[in-house]
């Protein structure tokens, strides 16, 4: 079926459920909740609830990235904080990877680089060493812009192995490169160090991914957290490099921003002990 001009996909509910456990009572927290799809071309949100216990007043805007924030604080005493994120959204098949773009000395042009000039400064999660950074002047100078992004993707994937639990929120690119072990952050984070390094603004998406490429209708699964790589080569064009598939309709857009630090799912602030530790929980039904 299309709409708009866009082949429409699938149709998934999703449910994440998030939260802190504390160490004892906490006496107030402030928090922002990254946990809603956003409606754009290539995605429609057909309803989208974000729920907190305790009960607590939300209020939500979009951030400078455009990603919807669900801000709340609780006032009551509390040893464990849960949000819950419920939406159903519609996906689109995916698009046709790029070829015959523009070329680097039409993307030099001084317009370009100061309207992305934030998408192509690295951070510290996607600052590169002098080894990735000639590895950046290689791939520019044997590809095209869009191809170049192409082997970038290739290369990360094959140099780094997929390992749950091999790194943190925290863990840095050239961190990645070196131990050659990380999850879909880590590889994102990777991916558009090098982007940037070769001059194509890029950007660092967290979202959803449904794990089964023909899931059966109704059946509810485990599902996660998922982060790919957006580049801009005159437009925005998207790729998921751990899994080396350009988006579809297994994917779910949240947010965008420089890297994880602008689209963490739940952060906040609290009076009171440690917290014990943060659990999550996604679970994903494809309906349609």
């Amino acid at each position: 079926m299309e709409r708009g001009g866009v082949m429409v996909g699938w149709r998934l509910q999703i449910r994440h459920r998030t939260g802190f456990r504390y160490g004892g009572p906490v006496a107030s927290s402030y928090n922002e909740a990254r946990m809603s799809p956003s409606s754009e071309a290539r995605q429609t949100v057909l309803d989208d609830r974000v729920s907190v216990w305790p009960g607590a007043r939300t209020y939500r805007y979009q951030d400078y990235w455009g990603t919807t924030v669900t801000s709340f604080d609780v006032q009551v005493a509390h040893e464990v904080l849960e949000v819950i994120a419920d939406s159903t959204v519609e996906t689109s098949r995916p698009a046709a990877l790029p070829t015959g773009g523009p070329s680097w000395a039409e993307l030099a042009d001084p317009d370009d680089v100061d309207r992305w000039q934030e998408l192509l400064l690295p951070t510290p999660r996607t600052a590169l060493d002098e080894e990735l950074g000639a590895l950046a002047v290689e791939l520019r100078a044997a590809y095209g812009p869009d191809e170049a992004a192409l082997a970038v993707f290739d290369l990360v994937r094959r140099e780094v192995e997929y390992t749950p639990g091999a790194t943190g929120v925290m863990t840095d690119a050239v961190h990645v490169w070196r131990q050659k072990q990380g999850v879909c952050q880590d590889i994102s984070h990777l991916s558009v160090a090098l982007l940037r390094s070769m001059g194509l603004p890029a950007r660092y998406v967290s979202g959803y991914l449904h794990p089964t490429p023909d899931a059966p209708l109704g059946k509810a699964v485990t599902g996660q957290s998922h982060a790919w790589v957006e580049w801009w080569t005159g437009e925005w064009h998207a790729y998921d490099p751990t899994n080396g598939v350009p988006i579809g309709e297994r994917h779910v857009v949240v947010g965008r921003g420089r890297d994880y630090g602008d689209v963490p799912p739940l952060k906040g602030v609290y009076a009171g002990p440690s917290n014990t530790g943060q659990s999550v929980e996604v679970t994903l039904t494809r309906i349609r």
